[in-house]
């Protein structure tokens, strides 16, 4: 099998070594290397790893927190562009109990405390298939934390992130903490980072979770289904 990590693609340096570090996390998982590729701002794609590895089938693990454009449209079309005879594209990674473990943790090391004002910060989209994951996992979050989670974007969509912090504290909140659903480091981190919240919670990232749920979808991928 050749494992293959497929993530958006970010021009912050700092991002990409995120993905290079998560592909190399799961790499030593699975006993073997986890390639990368991105969808979009640079390369290499899907389809330039995929002509590279024709010899081996190939398991696609899309870097994803939703099921949006890319996972339902972009990644499909670089799978038959690459002209591999034999690729397995998993699920994306959300929503997932996983996911929201990890959440979790990343908020309280930001120093949420109960009864903080807590906005569930995605970077947005337009599929109506990812507004529900999206739904989905603010709610999950929510039943953890035991409290309301309000819905925010750092890019499409409303409310901005911004202005659910202020809202928050229209509402009467003393302080308000941001759960970052980005799994790296870029811009629309930088965006939470100066949304005028307390707390903003660092991205998903190398998360011990994280490995665990992308190395688990690799390995799944391979495991034959019983007649």
């Amino acid at each position: 099998m050749i494992p293959i990590l497929v993530a958006h693609g970010t021009r912050k340096p700092g991002g990409v070594a995120m993905v290079a570090e998560l592909a190399n996390r799961v790499g030593a998982a699975l006993g073997t290397p986890v390639r990368t590729a991105f969808v979009d701002v640079l390369g290499p794609t899907p389809s330039d790893v995929l002509r590279a590895v024709t010899d081996e089938p190939a398991v696609l693990v899309p870097a994803f927190l939703a099921r949006g454009y890319h996972v339902r449209v972009d990644i499909p079309a670089a799978v038959a562009a690459g002209g591999h005879p034999d690729v397995t594209v998993t699920e994306a990674l959300g929503p997932s109990p996983q996911l929201v473990r990890v959440l979790t943790d990343r908020l309280l090391a930001s120093g949420w405390r109960s009864g903080d004002a807590v906005v569930f910060a995605a970077a947005g989209t337009s599929d109506r298939g990812a507004q529900r994951d999206l739904r989905i996992t603010a709610a999950m979050l929510s039943a953890v934390i035991g409290q309301r989670v309000e819905i925010a974007y750092a890019a499409t969509g409303e409310p901005r992130v911004a202005d659910a912090v202020a809202q928050a504290r229209a509402w009467g909140a003393r302080r308000v903490a941001v759960a970052s659903y980005l799994l790296a480091d870029g811009l629309f981190q930088d965006r939470l980072r100066t949304s005028g919240a307390d707390v903003v919670a660092e991205p998903l990232g190398v998360h011990p979770g994280v490995v665990r749920l992308v190395a688990a979808r690799f390995r799944r991928a391979r495991v034959p289904v019983a007649a």
